[in-house]
């Protein structure tokens, strides 16, 4: 019996375990001289280099070399093992003139295994498992350099100079990882042998893999990673706790990682297939993770991904609506107008699945906040700026800020078509303007160049960010939210109409001005009688208001007039009338 199964185990070769990932240049060179079968374990030239994760393997005495087609199937098997420990050998992609030979051989070895794999012809026993999750550590799992992590997207802002670092390897991981695809779906993998090898050491160092700035390499993980949670069941609850794990560290300690938008998109097909009732432990998770990751400051390059989660867990269970309105009031983003607008829509989705119970727990503080956002004021800090300068040298100010910009050949080109203003003043605005806006000015080049064409006065106009006030009224464009609003608006008009009126009377925006007296008309059609109620209310109020500035008006002049009848000592405070401070702005 003993024999039968030592028979059956490919025969091993006593010189190939100690160097079959050794980094040098001669091993594939020498192969190919000489046509030695051993030639990659022979050679002893160069450090030895093991992987980490897993152990050195025994590769069987075959040439790797040959093709799938020349050999029988009793032997493809280990002709795959002996070609996957080929791959081993790593080579400096730095330098493309180094190696160019060898470099060659391992990328079609690598297209030969790729076929193999797609292929499907045979099982893969366990040595193949073994090597192939071998090979892939040796070339995948690495360190991402430094400026890959200082280079985060950390503060959210997408500059034009900051591009990406690509790993020159990326043709020949690029491979590697298709073949790692291809191997995790084939159905000749038996997920119970290979658990052994796709452990948990496998899974965080892929996890690490996704700080890279590459969004291609960030794309091939992702889509191993999801194939890996559906093939181990064993490993789902460990691919969880990990994935939380990176969400805990970004949103509490670092906020800096580069693939927070792919591991979101990963989540979001899990929550899919979550079972209902939901576990507790996924409602903690929506609670502790995905409501605090819309804090940070780059939310807005994953916040696609993180709305997608929230409204797949609203799905699965709706009663967590209410949890997650609170949870979004909670971080609401009172100085940042362009999460303000984010945050907004993601509140249309939300309200468009809540069941009339659950909006009855939020809507005070929900309409409260709404009835802020519907009154802002917000827009461009360059608008501002640019309204202090003189319409007449705008245009001036415009094209030289357009001509500090341009670069490469067709700055000379550009520079002379500026037309430099010659007013002593009007040099003095352009250093205002392009002093205070450093930033604005480095990321918004290709915007400034384009307003060369554009009238200063039209810019003026329409260049704002009243999206804020916008985009909060078009809730009311809304059926499901009009029927909420409507079923509850005896609570929700009270709030919302001293914020209408504001609007209706004081709003500079044409647009928003018509959207406001629009939703005001629409309330007055739906219930007269309580609007009228709510005016009254408001001008009563703005009564109270009125008369208890006077009163505190007469109580300051009153201390003032007391004060000044005191005679001064040298320890007593001088009053200063408002009269003699008064600054014009």
């Amino acid at each position: 019996m003993l024999r039968q199964i030592w028979s059956k185990l490919p025969r091993k070769s006593s010189k190939t375990d100690s160097a079959e990932c050794a980094r040098h240049e001669s091993p594939i060179t020498q192969q190919r001289s000489n046509g030695s079968t051993a030639g990659l374990g022979k050679s002893s030239s160069g450090p030895k280099r093991t992987s980490v994760v897993f152990p050195a393997s025994v590769v069987a005495g075959i040439e790797p070399l040959v093709p799938f087609k020349d050999v029988p199937n009793a032997e493809k098997m280990n002709l795959f093992v002996s070609k996957v420990s080929l791959c081993c050998v790593t080579f400096d992609f730095s330098d493309p003139s180094k190696n160019t030979l060898e470099k060659d051989v391992k990328r079609q070895t690598l297209l030969e295994l790729v076929d193999f794999v797609a292929s499907g012809s045979m099982r893969f026993s366990e040595p193949a498992i073994l090597a192939m999750c071998r090979m892939c550590a040796v070339n995948l799992f690495r360190v991402l350099p430094p400026y890959y992590r200082s280079n985060s997207s950390s503060a959210g802002e997408n500059d034009d100079n900051d591009d990406p670092m690509f790993d020159p390897a990326w043709p020949h991981l690029q491979i590697v990882y298709d073949l790692l695809l291809r191997f995790i779906n084939s159905t000749c993998l038996d997920a119970k042998v290979a658990k052994k090898y796709i452990d948990h050491s496998f899974i965080l160092r892929l996890l690490d893999l996704f700080d890279t700035e590459d969004p291609r390499e960030r794309d091939c993980l992702k889509t191993i990673l999801h194939r890996s949670y559906g093939k181990f069941m064993v490993h789902r609850p460990f691919i969880r706790k990990s994935l939380s794990n990176i969400f805990y560290r970004f949103v509490f300690e670092t906020e800096k990682h580069n693939g927070i938008a792919e591991l979101l998109e990963i989540f979001g097909s899990i929550i899919s297939g979550f079972a209902l009732p939901l576990k507790e432990e996924h409602k903690i998770f929506l609670w502790r993770v995905l409501i605090p990751l819309h804090k940070p400051k780059s939310v807005g390059v994953y916040f696609q991904q993180l709305s997608y989660c929230v409204i797949q867990f609203i799905e699965k269970e709706p009663r967590l609506a209410s949890v997650v309105i609170k949870g979004i009031l909670k971080y609401w983003p009172i100085t940042n107008s362009q999460k303000e607008v984010m945050f907004l829509g993601e509140l249309e989705e939300i309200l468009e699945a809540i069941s009339m119970m659950e909006f009855q727990k939020v809507m005070v503080p929900l309409f409260w906040r709404i009835g802020c956002c519907i009154n802002s004021f917000h827009f461009q800090f360059f608008l501002c700026l640019l309204c202090s300068v003189m319409y007449k040298s705008l245009k001036g100010i415009i094209r030289m800020v357009a001509a500090t910009m341009c670069i490469g050949s067709k700055a000379k080109l550009c520079a002379s078509e500026v037309e430099i203003p010659s007013s002593e003043d009007l040099v003095l605005e352009y250093k205002i303007v392009s002093g205070a806006l450093p930033f604005f000015l480095k990321k918004n080049r290709a915007l400034i160049i384009a307003m060369l064409l554009v009238d200063p006065l039209e810019i003026l106009l329409t260049w704002t960010l009243f999206n804020v006030a916008e985009r909060a009224l078009f809730l009311w464009n809304n059926d499901q939210i009009v029927n909420l609003i409507a079923h509850n608006r005896l609570v929700i008009l009270p709030i919302i109409f001293p914020a209408l009126e504001k609007n209706a009377h004081n709003h500079w925006n044409p647009g928003v001005l018509n959207l406001s007296l629009n939703i005001r008309r629409m309330f007055s059609e739906m219930d007269d009688a309580l609007y009228l109620a709510c005016l009254d209310q408001l001008k009563e109020d703005e009564e109270k208001l009125t008369l208890l500035a006077e009163q505190r008006k007469e109580a300051w002049q009153r201390l003032e007039y007391a004060a000044s009848l005191k005679p001064m000592t040298e320890n007593t405070a001088v009053l200063v009338t408002p009269l003699t401070t008064s600054i014009a702005c």
